[in-house]
């Protein structure tokens, strides 16, 4: 039963239906991420790379013909169980140009110092008309600690993206100024009010941190509408045909 649940409980850490709202702190967050990658996954196909894939959690929901992960080695994490199929040096992707017809990269891109020089590599090997899909936060914790780096507009990340080449297809913000307070306000309670140990943070989760989960939920669809305070943007960008 335990570890029914755990199973359970692992697939709702990025995928959480409302049953998360009971016991994911992060729900507002992932939910949103989730929504926004499922919305766009039309883009992703053929030969795809998952570019810092670490655990391809979004695995399950994206149908290509090739599941290629890549992920660097010194992270903030450990790689432990997670599903790497080939580790790079952080400058040069180790496939040839016009390798992919797609690369997703989630909450990846604020870990990366030498982001102008990645962001070249993944427009080196994406052919012509390819899309890259990627999900990064804008208002969020540090994290993967030392290895967080930057946090990007909306206006930033496009910047970056039109200078490398790219065109840009879809931006999205998962949260409206509502979510994104009450999420905060979970974080707080789950960092700083609840004891440490794992298995009683997530026994009084349904007490302290699910009711702020549904009150936010609640307040964002009655209160005005605002989204220049937003936890992430879903990007969705296009390599030209023509090369510029």
């Amino acid at each position: 039963m335990i570890k029914q649940f755990m199973q359970f409980y692992r697939s709702q850490l990025f995928m959480p239906s409302i049953l998360g709202v009971f016991f994911h702190p992060f729900y507002i967050s992932h939910h949103g991420l989730h929504k926004g990658i499922v919305s766009n996954k039309h883009y992703l196909k053929g030969r795809m790379l998952d570019f810092g894939c670490g655990s391809k959690p979004y695995k399950d929901l994206i149908a290509v013909d090739e599941y290629i992960g890549l992920d660097i080695k010194n992270s903030g994490h450990s790689h432990k169980n997670e599903q790497i199929d080939i580790f790079y040096d952080g400058k040069r992707i180790p496939f040839d140009a016009n390798h992919f017809d797609s690369v997703l990269s989630t909450e990846v891109f604020e870990h990366v110092f030498n982001i102008d020089e990645v962001i070249n590599e993944l427009f080196r090997v994406i052919k012509p008309g390819g899309h890259l899909v990627i999900t990064i936060p804008f208002v969020w914790i540090e994290h993967e600690i030392p290895y967080d780096f930057a946090r990007y507009t909306s206006f930033g990340i496009t910047h970056l993206l039109n200078k490398a080449g790219f065109e840009i297809m879809v931006m999205e913000k998962t949260t409206n100024s509502v979510e994104t307070i009450f999420q905060l306000w979970n974080i707080y309670i789950y960092q700083c009010l609840l004891p440490s140990n794992q298995i009683v943070k997530l026994l009084f989760t349904p007490i302290l941190i699910a009711p702020v989960t549904i009150l936010g939920i609640v307040f964002s669809r009655i209160l005005p509408k605002k989204q220049d305070l937003y936890l992430n943007n879903v990007v969705v960008a296009k390599k030209p045909l023509l090369e510029r």
